[in-house]
Protein backbone atom coordinates (compact mmCIF):
# COMPACT_ATOMS: atom_id res chain seq x y z
CA UNK A 1 0.00 0.00 0.00
CA UNK A 2 1.23 3.44 -0.68
CA UNK A 3 1.58 5.08 2.66
CA UNK A 4 -1.19 7.22 4.05
CA UNK A 5 -0.02 10.56 5.49
CA UNK A 6 -1.89 12.72 7.99
CA UNK A 7 -0.72 16.23 9.04
CA UNK A 8 -0.48 17.04 12.75
CA UNK A 9 0.38 20.38 14.33
CA UNK A 10 2.16 20.26 17.70
CA UNK A 11 0.15 22.22 20.25
CA UNK A 12 1.36 23.53 23.58
CA UNK A 13 -0.60 20.76 25.33
CA UNK A 14 1.51 18.15 23.47
CA UNK A 15 4.75 19.38 24.99
CA UNK A 16 6.62 19.30 28.27
CA UNK A 17 7.91 22.36 30.13
CA UNK A 18 10.81 22.65 27.66
CA UNK A 19 8.53 22.79 24.61
CA UNK A 20 9.46 19.24 23.47
CA UNK A 21 6.73 16.76 22.54
CA UNK A 22 6.11 14.37 25.42
CA UNK A 23 7.03 10.84 24.31
CA UNK A 24 3.57 9.30 24.79
CA UNK A 25 1.99 11.89 22.50
CA UNK A 26 3.70 10.32 19.48
CA UNK A 27 1.43 7.32 20.11
CA UNK A 28 -1.59 9.66 20.07
CA UNK A 29 -0.44 11.10 16.74
CA UNK A 30 -0.05 7.57 15.35
CA UNK A 31 -3.52 6.61 16.60
CA UNK A 32 -5.06 9.56 14.77
CA UNK A 33 -3.30 8.57 11.54
CA UNK A 34 -4.57 4.96 11.80
CA UNK A 35 -8.11 6.23 12.39
CA UNK A 36 -7.83 8.54 9.38
CA UNK A 37 -6.42 5.69 7.29
CA UNK A 38 -9.58 3.66 7.97
CA UNK A 39 -11.73 6.73 7.27
CA UNK A 40 -9.84 7.32 4.00
CA UNK A 41 -11.02 3.87 2.85
CA UNK A 42 -14.60 4.53 3.97
CA UNK A 43 -14.64 2.84 7.38
CA UNK A 44 -15.84 4.72 10.45
CA UNK A 45 -15.03 2.95 13.69
CA UNK A 46 -18.34 3.80 15.35
CA UNK A 47 -20.17 2.37 12.32
CA UNK A 48 -18.07 -0.82 12.53
CA UNK A 49 -19.18 -1.23 16.14
CA UNK A 50 -22.83 -0.66 15.23
CA UNK A 51 -22.88 -2.80 12.07
CA UNK A 52 -20.25 -5.48 12.66
CA UNK A 53 -19.89 -5.46 16.48
CA UNK A 54 -16.12 -5.11 15.91
CA UNK A 55 -13.57 -2.84 17.52
CA UNK A 56 -9.86 -2.48 16.86
CA UNK A 57 -7.46 -2.43 19.79
CA UNK A 58 -3.70 -2.06 19.93
CA UNK A 59 -2.11 -5.39 20.85
CA UNK A 60 1.54 -4.36 20.77
CA UNK A 61 3.71 -1.36 19.96
CA UNK A 62 7.38 -1.01 19.11
CA UNK A 63 8.60 2.60 18.95
CA UNK A 64 11.96 4.15 18.11
CA UNK A 65 12.41 7.80 19.13
CA UNK A 66 15.12 9.53 17.10
CA UNK A 67 14.74 13.31 17.27
CA UNK A 68 12.44 15.61 19.25
CA UNK A 69 9.48 17.47 17.84
CA UNK A 70 8.75 20.86 19.33
CA UNK A 71 5.90 23.23 19.98
CA UNK A 72 4.24 24.50 16.76
CA UNK A 73 6.03 22.03 14.45
CA UNK A 74 3.97 20.80 11.53
CA UNK A 75 4.42 17.04 11.38
CA UNK A 76 3.43 14.31 8.99
CA UNK A 77 2.33 11.00 10.44
CA UNK A 78 2.34 8.05 8.06
CA UNK A 79 0.54 4.73 8.27
CA UNK A 80 1.19 1.76 6.03
CA UNK A 81 -0.24 -1.71 6.58
CA UNK A 82 2.65 -4.15 6.33
CA UNK A 83 1.04 -7.41 7.42
CA UNK A 84 -2.44 -8.88 7.76
CA UNK A 85 -3.58 -11.94 9.64
CA UNK A 86 -7.08 -13.28 10.15
CA UNK A 87 -7.83 -11.23 13.26
CA UNK A 88 -5.01 -8.66 13.27
CA UNK A 89 -2.93 -6.37 11.12
CA UNK A 90 0.36 -4.56 11.58
CA UNK A 91 0.96 -0.95 10.65
CA UNK A 92 4.35 0.71 10.13
CA UNK A 93 4.23 4.35 11.12
CA UNK A 94 6.55 7.34 11.03
CA UNK A 95 6.33 10.83 12.45
CA UNK A 96 8.28 13.23 10.25
CA UNK A 97 9.16 16.91 10.12
CA UNK A 98 10.18 18.22 6.70
CA UNK A 99 10.91 14.67 5.59
CA UNK A 100 13.14 13.84 8.58
CA UNK A 101 11.98 10.84 10.61
CA UNK A 102 11.58 11.83 14.25
CA UNK A 103 9.89 8.67 15.46
CA UNK A 104 8.96 5.36 13.88
CA UNK A 105 6.95 2.44 15.09
CA UNK A 106 5.25 -0.83 14.38
CA UNK A 107 1.74 -1.22 15.78
CA UNK A 108 -0.12 -4.54 15.83
CA UNK A 109 -3.88 -4.04 15.90
CA UNK A 110 -6.33 -6.76 16.95
CA UNK A 111 -9.89 -7.16 15.66
CA UNK A 112 -12.14 -7.82 18.67
CA UNK A 113 -15.82 -8.55 19.23
CA UNK A 114 -17.12 -5.38 20.89
CA UNK A 115 -19.07 -7.12 23.66
CA UNK A 116 -16.65 -9.85 24.70
CA UNK A 117 -13.32 -8.30 23.61
CA UNK A 118 -12.38 -11.68 22.12
CA UNK A 119 -10.52 -11.90 18.80
CA UNK A 120 -12.70 -12.13 15.69
CA UNK A 121 -11.85 -12.06 12.00
CA UNK A 122 -11.31 -8.65 10.43
CA UNK A 123 -14.59 -7.71 8.70
CA UNK A 124 -14.68 -8.91 5.10
CA UNK A 125 -15.22 -5.46 3.60
CA UNK A 126 -11.97 -4.28 5.23
CA UNK A 127 -10.13 -7.44 4.14
CA UNK A 128 -11.32 -6.75 0.58
CA UNK A 129 -9.79 -3.26 0.68
CA UNK A 130 -6.58 -4.55 2.26
CA UNK A 131 -6.31 -7.17 -0.49
CA UNK A 132 -6.38 -4.47 -3.16
CA UNK A 133 -3.46 -2.52 -1.71
CA UNK A 134 0.18 -3.54 -1.65
CA UNK A 135 1.33 -5.07 1.61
Amino acid sequence: MSEFVWPVRVYYEDTDHGGVVYYANYLRFMERARTELLRHYGFEQDQLIADEKVIFAVRSVEVDYRRPARFNDLLEVSARIIQRGGASFTVHQEVRRNGEVLCSGKVKVASLEAGTLRPVPIPQQIVSVMDTIEI
